[in-house]
């Protein structure tokens, strides 16, 4: 079964631009992937700005045995290919689900790589925006994945070895007992509080929701774009990256855009419905 959970949150909007240096493409980010075990460094499409550095890549998360590989079939420009189509046997939580991609979208956050300017994760608002649009039209749903109440990012510093971050379990995050969520909770924002790297792998099954407006199909070809900003406390962007998954042949045609990302002054407010997550 499909469990979700709401997170809200509120969203740092754009107010003007920075002068950004290009991207850089294949990187490895700093210092290592520090999410789950057997994942590797590299393949990233990374922004550093302002002593933060931003990394955004695709991943194969099914092989033909259903397993995860470090392959990132990238491009070299920003965009990463995958097949279309289910994966053999996909989620265990949600097997032959229409929306389980073959292919997962990897971030990684560091609020101070150079390790010289002490900015924690908490220091700063991000967000991310998630396309839904096949086409080449863009459906973004938008939120930021650091200020939550409760994740189970994996949260570390530029020493920590690879996949030694520390992660909130999901299971207390969700619990119905309210001592065991607050505990979370509290845990949670102390990671944040007093580190500065955090790193996640998404499938898009996790974020499917076609009753509000952001369905997948992972059988559909297309292009879907993805973006991960940060910002200061007055809204002005400090770093971003983005990236495009090309799936199967692409997209074929351009269709209308409903885009979610707001930009302008101000704070938004977001409930975030996000797909139960399991083994990367």
């Amino acid at each position: 079964m499909k469990i979700k959970k709401i997170i809200t949150t509120s969203l740092l909007l754009v107010s003007s631009h920075s002068a950004f240096s290009a991207l850089l493409f294949d990187q490895d980010v700093t210092s290592n992937a520090i999410f789950g075990s057997g994942n590797a460094n590299g393949g990233f499409t990374v922004d550093r700005n302002n002593g933060i550095e931003l990394g955004l890549r695709g991943k194969l998360r099914f092989d033909a045995n259903n397993l995860p590989q470090n392959q990132f079939n990238s491009n070299g420009d920003g965009t990463y290919s995958f097949d279309a189509g289910l994966p053999p046997t996909g989620f265990s939580w949600a097997p032959g689900s229409t929306s389980s991609a073959v292919w997962n979208f990897e971030w990684s956050v560091n609020s101070d790589f150079s390790g010289q300017d002490l900015n924690v994760l908490s220091t700063y608002r991000y967000v991310l925006g998630m396309d839904f649009d096949p086409g080449l039209g863009e459906n973004l749903f938008t939120f930021d994945p650091i200020n939550v109440t409760c994740s189970d990012n994996a949260i570390g510093d530029n020493s920590t070895a690879s996949g030694d971050g520390t992660s909130v379990l999901i299971g207390a995050c969700r619990s119905t007992d309210q001592a065991v969520a607050d505990a979370a909770s509290a845990d949670y924002k102390s990671l944040i509080d007093n580190n500065n790297l955090a790193q996640n792998s998404w499938n898009m099954e996790f974020f499917d929701d076609a009753l509000n407006g952001f369905a997948f199909d992972a059988r559909t070809d297309g292009q879907y774009d993805f973006y991960l900003a940060a910002f200061d406390d007055n809204g002005t962007q400090l770093a971003r990256t983005e990236i495009s998954i090309i799936v199967g042949d692409g997209a074929t045609e351009v269709s209308e855009p409903v885009t979610l990302a707001l930009f302008g002054l101000g704070l938004g407010c977001i409930a975030v419905r996000r797909r139960k997550q399991v083994n990367r």
